[in-house]
Formats: structure tokens, sequence, C-alpha cells
């Protein structure tokens, strides 16, 4: 069974951003011990630093403000940027003799909804950090308006993820969203008011992660667990068969990884058809008539109709990309779990309750569907074939694992590896928000979206 929430919840609070200098200075010299002992991370490097120190240099003289747009590949990232501030850019600072106050840090924006299976411990660390929640599904005025605030006057630059979530994979750069953007000619306005002259940036920075050694035989194994797990019977190795038609023979195909792209196919097209008759049986959904094209296809449809489901039981109308549907999902079934109309709990009778949880039980089971596409999204029927390299191999893997962890009731959030790796934080150049005042003036949406595509060709430039 998935895991569910059985009972009715009071109200999500805002957890606001108390940074405490005292919580601060321990986290900093027990970073590297946290990296070291409970992640696969054993190597953090950085590159164009130089340009980030400048950066902190001309903020602490009050000549600049900025945001850090981050790539989000993995939920070990908070880790490595840290790193990067706490411990690499001190580093570099002392080699070129540049002097900054200390500490450097960022404040940033998370999910609200991580301390919810994270545990409410890291609410409680992330607002003493200088963090601000941000409810995705709606418009979190607080958390926008708290925002806002530190992005203008806070004491340190902002760090925050235009792509909203992870994607699990390093070499594909999800729709960003125009929030960063938003957000960045808020700070001009703000400046401007107060008669400030500070010039306001949107810094990019890169984040890749790659394995220090090419383990095929852990990716066999976990292919022959998940294999097992979608009733598949042992992959038998005939050369004679293999099908890499399609496949970019650009890149050296190996006996060990010729032999996995036709498995990694065979599960992905066994986890499809067990989804498809799952929702066709017990949904009653029709699936139309192209879905069986291909692997690619058959995926996205399987994907809308999961959203589907969940969407007809909250009465929300798909609208949207993908992750759009399931945001707005998100935020209705948090509606029904944490109950904003019980003012008074005291006063609720015995059966009132009861009624309650029912609905909190029933609403958590029906955002497991969206929780379903929120681990499936990023999978393509192109990333692997297109360059069949270890890295995409272990990311698609990767992501049919938590897929499959999460249909069988399993902790999807539970970080996984195949072996140790090495992450690169590269810095971008600097994108001026305040040199666009004008034409956010004229057309503020136009503004922003530009700024935005300027945003992600400058992160796809970084990891290409």
């Amino acid at each position: 069974m998935p895991n569910t929430i059985p009972r009715a919840q009071p109200s999500l609070k805002f957890i606001p951003p108390a940074l405490n200098s005292g919580v601060l200075g321990a986290c900093q010299p027990l970073l590297p011990w946290w990296i070291k002992f409970k992640t696969p991370i054993a190597d953090v490097q950085g590159s164009n630093l130089e340009s980030l120190l400048e950066l902190y240099r001309q903020f602490q003289e009050r000549k600049i403000r900025f945001i850090i747009a981050f790539r989000h590949p993995s939920t070990l990232d908070p880790f490595a940027i840290a790193y990067l501030l706490w411990q690499l850019l001190p580093k570099t600072a002392k080699n070129l003799g540049v002097s900054l106050q200390t500490p450097i840090h960022a404040h940033f924006i998370y999910d609200r909804g991580i301390p919810l299976w994270a545990g409410a411990y890291v609410g409680s660390i992330f607002s003493k950090l200088g963090g601000i929640p941000i409810m995705r599904g709606k418009v979190d005025r607080l958390g926008l308006r708290t925002a806002r605030q530190l992005f203008a006057t806070g004491q340190f630059p902002m760090a925050v993820s235009p792509e909203g979530g992870t994607n699990g994979h390093n070499e594909i750069i999800s729709p960003l969203e125009p929030g960063i953007a938003q957000m960045g000619f808020w700070c001009v306005e703000d400046l401007l008011e107060s008669g400030r002259t500070e010039e306001v940036f949107i810094v990019p920075l890169g984040i890749q992660y790659s394995y220090l050694q090419e383990n095929w035989t852990a990716i066999e194994e976990l292919l022959s667990s998940l294999e097992a797990d979608c009733g598949l019977s042992p992959y038998q190795d005939n050369r004679d068969n293999i099908e890499i038609e399609g496949i970019n023979t650009d890149f050296t195909i190996g006996p060990v990884s010729a032999s996995l792209y036709p498995r990694l196919i065979r599960l992905g097209d066994r986890l499809l058809s067990l989804m498809e008759d799952f929702y066709r049986q017990f949904y009653h959904q029709q699936l139309s008539p192209d879905s069986k094209q291909n692997l690619a296809t058959r995926l996205q449809a399987i994907l809308d109709l999961a959203l589907t489901v969940a969407e007809q039981y909250f009465s929300v109308k798909p609208k949207g990309t993908l992750i759009d549907r399931c945001r707005r999902l998100e935020q209705a079934g948090w509606d029904y779990i944490y109950r904003q109309d019980i003012k008074n709990t005291d006063s609720l009778s015995p059966i009132e309750w009861g009624l309650a949880d029912r609905v909190a039980e029933e609403a958590s089971l029906r955002m497991w569907h969206m929780r379903l596409v929120e681990s499936f999204v990023a999978v393509t029927g192109r990333y692997v074939r297109e360059k069949p390299t270890f890295g995409r191999f272990a990311e698609t893997t990767l992501l049919i694992s938590k897929t499959i962890a999460r249909i069988k009731g399993d902790n999807a959030y539970a970080p996984q590896s195949l072996g140790n790796q090495k992450v690169l934080l590269t810095v971008g150049k600097p994108i001026s928000v305040t040199s666009r005042w004008q034409e956010y003036k004229s057309s503020r949406r136009q503004a922003v979206a530009n700024i935005t595509q300027d945003l992600q060709a400058a992160l796809e430039e970084i990891i290409s």
C-alpha cells in the first residue's frame, strides 16, 4: 500500500525565516562530515568561482543585489551548494587575497512540502538557516511577500531553483518557472521606491554529478531487481537479437551497455503495460488509439491518464504542463488533509472528526497518482538512445526504480546512488534585471518571459 495520511491535520502554518547565527555556525563545520558519511558525494568542485566571489564582494559593499538560480537535478543539491558557499568560496577568497565578511551564506526558498516527508525538524533547521517556505500549487502570498522582502533587504543574497523541483537528470533542464524573473523585477521596484541604487542580477549556477567509476554491474543488479518486481523473467542475452536500432552510434557501445539497452526498453514496456491495464481495469480509463505507437507516446498517455484520475476526484481542471497539473493537485490534496476551514478543533464532534479523517485518507490516496507522475515525468524515450553513457543509464534506471518504489509503497524519497560521485558547480554569467526595467514597465509579461528564456539558455549552455 502507498503511504497514506489517515487523519485530518491542522492547516499548514507558515514557517517564518528566523536566521540563527549559532545554528549556521554549527552547521558549517559539520557539513563536510555529513557529506562524507551520509551522501554518495566524494568530491565537490567549483568553476568560475571568481565571478561569484566578486558578486559577493559587491553585495557586501551594497552595490548590487542578486539571486542564485541553480539547477536542481538531485535532492543532494542543497549540500553541494552549501559546500560551495561555506567551503569553496572562502578558500577561493583566501587564495586570491580578497577580504569578505563572514559568514558567506544565502537565504533560500524551499518547498513547504519538504518538512512533511523529511520531518518537522527539517523545517526548523531551514528556518534557522534563513529559508523561506513556498506552497507551489497556489499563489502563496505570505511566502512570496517574505521572499520579496528578504531579496531587497536581507543580510545575504537569495538562492532558488527556477525548475521548481528535481528532475533526476544531469543533462536535461526542465522548463523554468517565471518566478525568479518576477522576483528580480520586484527587487528593482522596491529598491527604486527606497531611493537605493543597487543593481539587481540573476546568477545562473549549473550543478552536474558524475560517477567516479562506471559500475555497470550495479546497474545490471538494479535492473535485475526491477525486472523481478515487474514479473519479468531473467533476461536472456542473445547477441543476435539485440535491438539497438536508433541508438546514437557516435558513442561507443560496449558489450555490457549493448545488453542493458534492450533490457531497459523491455522493462519500460512491461511497466507501461502494467499501468495501462491498471488504469483501464480499475479506473475505467480508455487510452487513445495512438498510445501504442512507441514507449515515449505511451508514457505521455499514461502520465496524462494518471493525472486525469486525480483531477476528476478533486474537480481540478487540467491546465498547463504535467508539472503545472501536479502542483495544482498537490495543493488540492493538501486542502483536503490540512484543513484551513476547521478553525476550532475542540468544537468538532467525534463523527465530524471521523468524516474529516476519511476525507484526508482518501485525498492522500488520490494524490498517489500525482506522485507517480512526479517520479516519472522527467523520463523520455530518447535520453539514453541519444547518448548511451553510464551516467544516462544510471539516471534513467534510478528514476524507474523510484517509480516502482512508489507503486510498491516503499519510501520513494530515500536517496539512491550507484556509486560515489563528483559534483561540479559552475557559475554562469550574471543576467542584469535592472537593465530590463524599462522593458518591464512597457510589458511586464514579456519582460519576465524574456529573462526566463535567457536564464534557460544560460543554464543549458553551462551543462552542455
